[in-house]
């Protein structure tokens, strides 16, 4: 039988992932606005995909979530500077049994929809994949489209079964986290320090990598955040940093970091979740961050200054 899932966020993230479910035959409805909800209601939704083009329509689509009624699964695909509202517009599809996913990026986001729906009803989650809006009603997936999540707990359950197999039923790659709070904090540890590196160098990950001296710089922010995450109780791999570097050496040379590329081009930004978080929380746990804290205020003030372009 199938799912019925709610994707908050029909951009590359969620575009992707709920169009995979609903061309699999599941109930997808799309939370979406403006022209892209207009394209979607009209001529469904498109996907052009590394993995095999796809098209999706009729597609059930909204600016109100209450026209989509309670869901098995809500799919959180919003940015986190989105995140607060679109939890508030969600309450809707909230019944007695529906599982949250949220897929931002950063290790804030479980605990920021918990306080409005409950921890039991969150599954913490980590996408990965490289998607983005190509137009109205169109979505290009270029790589990836994985999906790590788990019980807040790591406890086995059905709802966690049963998406883990919706999802590989429909062509996506999914995971259940033995430890998802290790896996988000090891995709926070090499995002937050390669977007704020290469927010303040403006550089792509191969000239990142190639330097010796940005290299160490990398190396240091992630050591710095690995000592965090050990001190908010986090069980992380012995060579969590080792890992991470070699992952970097495996990315695309020309490649930048979505935080990267908003901060340049004057947008909303995750920084806040990102290097914001790493140094309140090395603050609230007495762990020294000086590394990114100077990354922190290097990003902000080319946030700012973008903002405010000069005449």
């Amino acid at each position: 039988m199938g799912l019925k899932i709610a994707v908050i966020g029909a951009g590359g993230v969620g575009g992707y992932f709920g169009g995979r479910l609903a061309a699999a035959g599941h109930d997808v409805g799309f939370v979406a606005r403006g022209e892209h909800l207009a394209a979607l209601k009209r001529d469904g939704l498109a996907v052009t995909s590394v993995a095999g083009d796809f098209t999706v329509a009729p597609v059930r689509a909204t600016d109100d979530p209450g026209e989509l009624g309670e869901a098995d699964f809500v799919l959180l695909a919003v940015k986190t500077w989105q995140l607060e509202p679109a939890i508030a517009a969600a309450k809707p599809l909230f019944g007695p049994d529906t599982a949250v996913v949220t897929t931002q990026n950063g290790v804030d986001a479980p605990g920021q929809v918990a306080d409005v729906v409950g921890r039991g009803a969150v599954l913490p989650g980590a996408a990965e994949v490289i998607a983005f809006l190509d137009g109205p009603g169109r979505v290009r997936q270029i790589g990836g489209g994985k999906l790590t999540f788990g019980e807040w707990d790591d406890r086995p359950s059905a709802r966690v079964t049963a998406l883990r197999e919706a999802l590989q039923e429909s062509g996506l790659t999914a995971v259940v986290a033995t430890d998802v709070w290790a896996a988000l904090w090891e995709k926070f540890l090499a995002l937050a320090s390669l977007g704020a590196i290469g927010t303040v160098t403006d550089a792509p990950y191969g000239v990142l990598r190639a330097r010796a001296g940005t290299r160490q710089l990398i190396v240091d922010s992630m050591t710095e955040i690995e000592r965090v995450a050990r001190a908010k109780g986090v069980r992380l791999a012995d060579d969590v940093v080792a890992a991470q570097i070699a992952f970097l050496d495996r990315l695309p040379a020309d490649g930048t970091a979505s935080l990267q590329r908003d901060i340049r081009a004057g947008r909303p930004s995750e920084l806040e979740a990102w290097t914001g978080t790493v140094v309140r929380l090395g603050r609230e746990t007495g762990t020294p961050t000086p590394v990114n804290s100077l990354l922190y205020e290097l990003a902000s003030t080319r946030a700012a200054a973008g903002a405010h372009p000069r005449p």
